[in-house]
């Protein structure tokens, strides 16, 4: 490992990182930048933390992954339906939202009202998963769990996730109907967005207390759907022999259980280019 070279590649390509942070078997070994002041957009990343929180709802019973996904949003919205728009998503349990595989859902819902823009869509198909990037997925998920909780998710999120992993510097976003909006819209340290990897390196622990379950752990950093970027989980993206956590402009946090070696990084770079990802694995993976 080179952390050295990394860094210097960095400053030689004036590539806009915020800060890094490379841990070792759970310990903090390489840092550089910013990683613990200031609070960044990690944009789709905030799709890995609502993974956790939907976990911390399952392991309790709340949800279940193969009932529809109706079952648990607001009776009002779904007796609203047509009897079409009903038989559509009648289809659509919450394991296809998890993993991204119902085709036809736009990048994003509109406003003024979100989940009555998702519910009457009219460009689904259903019948057979596949993989549909979205932000509409996640965000019904959102609507489920703060119905299903009886409270606010973006409280529950922050008792029984942030706090419990001493994460004390974040802000996240809303849906217009004020929900947690679990697709984007959350600022979290270089440092905070590690715990949440860190959380899920060690299989649902964190400094001796358990978050959520082993099992849902293993079901949401393995392979549930394929891809051409390798495979996804329930909103975690699979990542060589692990995972990852993405959010885009190169928000990341790689995770590799079998060598303990995990690497977060936040920045802000619009090009495409893989060039921070490959002078990441040479230098520090060492691949």
């Amino acid at each position: 490992m080179d952390f050295e070279r990394f860094t210097s590649d960095i400053t030689e390509n004036k590539w806009n990182v915020h800060g890094v942070e490379v841990y070792r078997s759970g310990e903090l070994i390489h840092s550089f930048g910013d990683t613990t002041e200031g609070i960044y957009d990690i944009y789709s990343a905030t799709k890995s933390v609502l993974s956790v929180a939907f976990g911390i709802c399952y392991d309790r019973g709340l949800i279940d992954l193969d009932e529809c996904i109706l079952t648990y949003l607001p009776k009002a919205r779904v007796d609203a339906l047509s009897p079409d728009q009903r038989s559509v998503f009648g289809k659509i349990t919450v394991r296809r939202l998890l993993t991204m595989s119902v085709i036809g859902f736009p990048f994003r819902a509109e406003e003024p009202d979100y989940l009555d823009f998702s519910l009457n869509l009219k460009t689904l198909c259903v019948d057979e998963p596949s993989f549909n990037y979205s932000n509409i997925p996640p965000y019904l998920i959102c609507a489920a769990l703060d119905n299903v909780l009886g409270e606010d998710l973006g409280g529950f999120i922050e008792e029984n996730i942030l706090k419990p992993l001493g994460i004390d510097k974040y802000e996240y976003g809303r849906s217009p109907e004020g929900i947690f909006y679990g697709s984007s819209k959350m600022k979290l340290t270089v440092n905070g967005l590690s715990r949440i990897g860190l959380l899920m390196m060690n299989n649902g622990m964190f400094e001796g207390r358990r978050i959520i379950s082993e099992e849902y752990v293993r079901m949401a950093t393995s392979k549930q759907m394929n891809n051409r970027e390798g495979g996804y989980g329930y909103y975690f993206w699979i990542y060589r022999d692990g995972f990852s956590i993405n959010g885009k402009l190169k928000q990341k946090c790689y995770c590799l259980p079998s060598g303990g070696l995990m690497v977060t990084y936040l920045a802000h770079i619009e090009d495409d280019l893989p060039d921070l990802k490959e002078s990441m694995e040479r230098n520090i993976l060492d691949i």
